[in-house]
């Protein structure tokens, strides 16, 4: 096993050479936030569709729109607004008259990335048309399916729900995201350094460093990255600690959680810790990789109950607390 671990070790360090390439020429926009910029790899690596969530400004956009651009990919934005339709996102059947017959009009989601910016601004209505998309990569308009093609990624930006005009997800929705990063405030270094790069005039441009095969390759051999049955075991924990905390000397959680984590979760931090580890050029994963990556697949998949709310304790401090208690391998 240690022999094929190693050959392993050796393909993934050759094979994930471009993700540093990447990472550089995103820098060349994105000043800091090297969180944001290493989840969103994660979920491109891994095939999942990533939430984020920051009050404007965090370049939450800037930063995605320079992701695709370093892909030689199509790429669709679409602004969510409160009189957006579901047909002006997957499309809708067109009525010729000069041949009597309807015609298919496929809407903007026929792409390989997809930048929802500003996604909790329109109603539940437009929301439930993703969620065919999302989960299993294809459309139906009328009485027709049609297959989205891969790459297929929804990488989607919202304002805190406290924010006027804003419509919380519904928890489907939110359960197909893999990943929910909360983005926060660069430091007065990272400001200082964001001033003096886009205030003197320089268009900054992205060049494509990767085409769509090179990351659907990159996908079949984070598939086959080495995961102990250990750590599959620890992420089991993780997950069942959410619901069902006082089997795991965590009593003090039952009252506070009305949900649990779903079994996406386990799939979605096994897979998403294998991708962070092609991302540090590994071929195996550490418990480090679960802790690294664990609280943005599960922060979004905890529902808390009116006791936790009343008491000002959020889903983060429940996940950081299953982290601080379950023993790790």
């Amino acid at each position: 096993m240690d022999k094929a671990i190693k050959e392993l070790n050796l393909k993934v360090i050759r094979a994930s050479k471009f993700v540093d390439d990447i990472k550089s020429e995103i820098k060349k926009s994105i000043v800091g936030q090297d969180y944001m910029i290493d989840r969103l790899l994660v979920g491109l690596l891994s095939g999942g569709h990533i939430l984020l969530e920051g009050v404007p400004g965090l370049a939450k956009t800037l930063a995605v729109k320079t992701l695709a651009g370093t892909i030689r990919t199509n790429f669709q934005r679409i602004q969510f607004t409160p009189d957006l339709l579901p047909a002006d996102l997957i499309g809708t059947l067109v009525f010729n008259q000069r041949t009597g017959q309807f015609v298919t009009k496929k809407g903007p989601i026929f792409t390989n990335l997809i930048l929802a910016d500003e996604i909790n601004r329109a109603p539940a209505k437009v929301q439930s048309a993703l969620l065919e998309a999302m989960q299993e990569r294809q459309v139906t308009i009328g009485e027709t399916t049609f297959l989205l093609s891969e790459p297929f990624l929804v990488l989607a930006t919202q304002n805190p729900i406290e924010q006027e005009g804003t419509y919380p997800l519904p928890e489907a929705q939110v359960d197909r995201f893999m990943l929910k990063l909360k983005i926060t405030y660069p430091d007065k270094k990272e400001e200082n350094e964001i001033i003096h790069r886009y205030t003197v005039g320089n268009k900054i441009e992205v060049k494509g460093i990767v085409k769509p095969e090179e990351i659907l390759k990159a996908r079949q051999i984070i598939d086959s990255i080495y995961i102990d049955e250990k750590i599959v075991g620890y992420i089991l924990d993780l997950v069942f600690a959410t619901r069902q905390p006082q089997n795991y000397k965590l009593k003090d959680l039952k009252d506070l959680i009305q949900w649990g984590a779903s079994p996406r979760a386990s799939l979605y931090l096994t897979t998403a810790a294998k991708a962070n580890a092609f991302l540090k050029h590994r071929g195996y994963v550490t418990p480090e990789d679960v802790r690294i990556i664990g609280p943005d697949v599960l922060r979004h998949r905890v529902l808390l109950s009116y006791e936790a709310e009343a008491e000002n304790i959020s889903s983060d401090d429940i996940v950081k607390k299953i982290f601080d208690t379950i023993e790790v391998p």
